[in-house]
């Protein structure tokens, strides 16, 4: 097993109050997977990511509860030179915005390039070198020529294809993706899909990817983690997550969700409603007020993440046996 956290809890301390981002989050990954954290955003897909590399600015971040095992090794005990080890070498992180991830005063091989002299030693003309080879790696066209130029001569794709290269320089034992195609357009997006995919393939990297979207996971992920208000409510291998969801939220995901094969006059149906305010969490199941199955014990007590089958997990009281027994809508999604 790569990464084990265990019961997680992430707070950030605001003049309005404590806001509590995760609340008991637990999942694992093992090597060579593909993790897909889908959630609305505000649901706490990015904080619980960033805190496995220890970027929760502290204050007014707080790690309240947890483990994080990475390799065996809790990383919430290390020292903040022992992370600076960890960061790039053993997990390397995708932004959302490449462009202000990249720095515009440096060419794109320089930047390559000082990930590999800092993290692992390399001579500059070495480093160089590799950073060309990587950028080849993830289909840059004409790569030692493009090396030498900047940020701003490179297409919003082509700046995300030299973040990927970036984090996968010092060939990290795990990538984490937090909605690496959100800026570009839908085309573009479902290149980087494809290369992430072969690139896991061909490297056997583990990645987290984070995503709004149902329909981005379908073809790279082998376990999905559904999350709601901090918390995860549906969990497993990905057929049996898009085949036999159990959780109402995955349901309105999947409601939500485009499909090619269906009637074009067919209208997708968003979920009505708002997320809870996580300065004061509910009680109960924190999509209850959303929920068109809501009952009493709902609103009162919230479900612990139920073991459906194999590793299909669920937290909802429509699995309890003396709950109504409720047939799963029509979906888009499978």
């Amino acid at each position: 097993m790569l990464l084990e956290v265990k019961d997680l809890h992430v707070s950030f301390h605001t003049y309005a109050g404590e806001v509590k981002a995760v609340r008991g989050l637990s999942y694992t990954l093992n090597k060579g997977e593909v993790l897909a954290v889908v959630g609305e955003s505000g649901c706490g897909k990015s904080v619980s990511v960033q805190t496995v590399l220890r970027l929760i600015p502290i204050p007014p971040g707080e790690i309240k509860k947890g483990e994080i095992l990475l390799n065996g090794r809790d990383v919430l005990k290390l020292s903040e030179k022992e992370m600076q080890k960890v960061r790039g070498n053993e997990v390397s992180m995708i932004f959302q915005d490449p462009m202000t991830s990249l720095n515009p005063t440096m060419t794109i091989g320089r930047q390559i390039a000082e990930v590999l002299t800092r993290h692992q030693g390399m001579r500059r003309v070495a480093a160089m070198e590799k950073a060309i080879e990587i950028l080849t790696l993830v289909e840059v066209p004409n790569a030692r020529e493009r090396a030498h130029q900047y940020p701003h001569e490179f297409s919003g794709g082509m700046r995300q294809r030299v973040m990927i290269a970036m984090a996968l320089a010092c060939s990290p034992d795990l990538l984490i993706a937090d909605e690496p195609s959100t800026a570009l357009d839908v085309t573009i997006q479902a290149q980087m899909l494809d290369l992430l995919k072969g690139l896991q393939k061909k490297l056997q990297t583990s990645i987290i990817l984070i995503t709004h979207d149902l329909g981005v996971v379908a073809n790279i992920a082998q376990q999905v983690m559904i999350m709601y208000a901090g918390l995860a409510v549906e969990t497993g291998d990905l057929r049996e997550v898009f085949y036999d969801a159990r959780h109402p939220y995955t349901w309105g995901l999947m409601k939500s969700m485009s499909r090619l094969d269906l009637n074009r006059k067919r209208r997708l149906t968003p979920i009505e409603g708002v997320p809870p305010d996580l300065l004061n969490p509910p009680e109960g199941c924190p999509f209850a007020d959303r929920c068109d199955y809501a009952m009493r014990v709902c609103r009162e007590e919230m479900p612990e993440l139920k073991i459906v089958s194999g590793n299909h997990g669920c937290a909802c009281w429509l699995l309890h046996e003396e709950a109504p027994k409720v047939s799963r809508p029509e979906l888009n999604g499978g």
